[in-house]
């Protein structure tokens, strides 16, 4: 994978004009899933995917004048440091919530690769066209703020709180998920594990110290060096990979402590209550900042983490 400040102006252009017909058939999917209970927002919808194109052909033309018409093949996936997007349009049914959370980080994050990408342009004409394109996304990003007719009324300090709300999820709130998730779910299988196997508390207290440590720094430093955060913004790389750091050692620091206390089973009951602790905190942080609804969201972690409990206890007790 490129990063950002590795790429020449024409790819720069062709990322743009990739990104401008991937977001124009995303909003076009919004449109056509929405209609029937959500016309009004559908056809806003329609309005920004034809914008979209609209920008994808000023930034074709512009690409011709300059370049020729060959446009080198790269998309938003060979670029570190873009946001993956999160595929909601192809479920069944769509929440109007969800809805509006991917658009906001749509276009929150194109504005942000226009700035910057307005930064690097040396053209003068492909300076002030990118400048005004981030200017055009940040229209759209008020737009998908008014989603399913909230239209925002209030003082400035509700913008700023909504924008700081929006930035906290992006650099805290989604690593800290990612690391807790691992933390909790993926340490309970060689912690149980060893716990059975020897029966004895301090043995399982020093592999799931091990576990959960290690798995810290691993997750740590994945989250760190998977996005320098210019595109998305993010932030610095390092508050976020020292956020999913620590809530991956707190994750599964959570059911290793009990394992301090020294009669087993004792130990082993007290650290299966934590575990429900954990994976219900889980579920209720995905709802709550992620807009996944509840009964899914603790459906899918109970199933994970009771399988890897099991799948620890079996192996251990072989």
């Amino acid at each position: 994978m490129k990063r950002f400040n590795e790429l020449t102006e024409a790819e720069i252009l062709a990322l743009a004009i990739s990104n401008e017909e991937e977001d124009a058939r995303i909003y076009l999917q919004f449109a056509n899933r929405l209609r029937g209970d959500y016309p009004a927002t559908a056809a806003m919808f329609e309005r920004m995917a034809e914008e979209e194109r609209g920008h994808r052909h000023s930034l074709h033309e512009l690409f011709k004048r300059r370049f020729g018409g060959e446009l080198p093949y790269i998309t938003r996936q060979d670029v570190k440091g873009f946001l993956k997007r999160n595929p909601i349009w192809l479920l069944d049914t769509l929440r109007i919530d969800a809805v509006r959370g991917q658009a906001e980080m749509m276009e929150y994050e194109a504005k942000q690769f226009y700035i910057k990408a307005a930064e690097r342009a040396r053209d003068a004409d492909t300076r002030r066209l990118l400048a005004d394109l981030a200017e055009a996304e940040g229209a759209h990003e008020t737009l998908a703020q008014e989603l399913g007719g909230e239209i925002e009324t209030g003082s400035a300090k509700d913008s700023e709180d909504a924008a700081a709300h929006r930035i906290f999820v992006l650099q805290i709130v989604q690593p800290g998920l990612a690391g807790l998730i691992d933390g909790s779910i993926s340490t309970l299988a060689p912690i149980f594990a060893a716990a059975f196997a020897t029966q004895d508390s301090w043995a399982a207290f020093l592999v799931g110290l091990a576990a959960s440590i290690g798995a810290g720094i691993s997750m740590g430093l994945t989250e760190a060096l998977s996005d320098d955060g210019e595109i998305t913004g993010r932030g610095s790389p390092w508050p976020r990979g020292i956020a999913c750091g620590v809530m991956t050692v707190l994750g599964g620091l959570g059911h290793t402590l009990p394992y301090l206390i020294t009669d087993f089973w004792t130990a082993t009951a007290v650290a299966g209550v934590v575990v429900a602790v954990e994976l219900f905190a889980i579920a209720w942080v995905r709802t709550r900042y992620m807009d996944t609804p509840f009964t899914s969201a603790i459906v899918q972690v109970v199933l994970g983490g009771i399988l890897v409990l099991v799948t620890g206890i079996l192996i251990g007790s072989s």
